[in-house]
């Protein structure tokens, strides 16, 4: 059980906990297990590790993130720049297929798409690009189009979760409607839940997964 205050500065040490983090300048509120974080830091990846610091800290049941992206100036790239690197990443990436996405850049913007046929190449693509210098934010709108048709099959998909040991089933529904599968019920963590998503996605034929699943951490907070 923590209060608002315990909360924010565990959300705070694990932020500066992680290397890439330990002198940026972020702050952190928290109010009911909802986190935001705010401040500027000067790439892509240092916003992403706050992010993936603050979900994995117990008691986050949402998080408000309101990171800028500032370079300085000497670490400005143009669109078109930033767009051949990415280009290059993808590329030079052998887990993704070839010719399969496309780029587009607008102020250091990147936006993703294309059909995969998996769902971990999509996020290769996007991890890949992450610690490129000059971006400042990644829109991942790659679609999954998986090439097998076989029906997919609930008991599969059920086993799949219940043999982790970082997810509890206990309180984990799974139904299938063609190629998307839907989970929901409760997780006692973020982690949890992003984690039941990541092994529902690597059954095969899945297209979509569409994650309900409601994180309730037993949380108390204090005036």
């Amino acid at each position: 059980m923590k209060s608002n205050q315990e909360l924010q500065t565990d959300v705070q040490n694990a932020i500066k906990w992680e290397p890439l983090l330990n002198d940026a300048e972020i702050g952190v509120t928290a109010k009911d297990g909802v986190v935001s974080l705010s401040g500027v830091v000067d790439s892509y990846a240092k916003k992403m590790e706050a992010e993936n610091a603050a979900k994995k800290v117990i008691g986050v049941k949402a998080l408000v993130e309101k990171i800028e992206v500032n370079f300085p100036g000497s670490l400005k790239k143009t669109n078109v720049e930033i767009a051949n690197e990415v280009l290059a990443s993808l590329k030079a990436n052998l887990s993704i297929p070839q010719d399969k996405v496309t780029v587009k850049v607008e102020d250091g913007w990147v936006t993703l798409e294309g059909e995969l046929p998996w769902n971990y190449q999509k996020e290769a693509a996007k991890r890949g690009i992450n610690y490129l210098i000059g971006v400042k934010g990644v829109t991942n709108s790659i679609k999954i189009k998986a090439d097998t048709y076989d029906a997919i099959e609930k008991k599969v998909v059920e086993d799949a979760i219940a043999r982790s040991w970082s997810v509890d089933d206990s309180d984990i529904n799974i139904s299938v409607s063609g190629t998307t599968v839907t989970i929901d019920g409760t997780v006692d963590s973020w982690y949890e839940k992003e984690e039941a998503s990541r092994i529902v996605w690597n059954t095969p034929g899945v297209w979509n997964v569409k994650n309900e699943l409601v994180v309730d951490y037993d949380y108390a907070f204090s005036e």
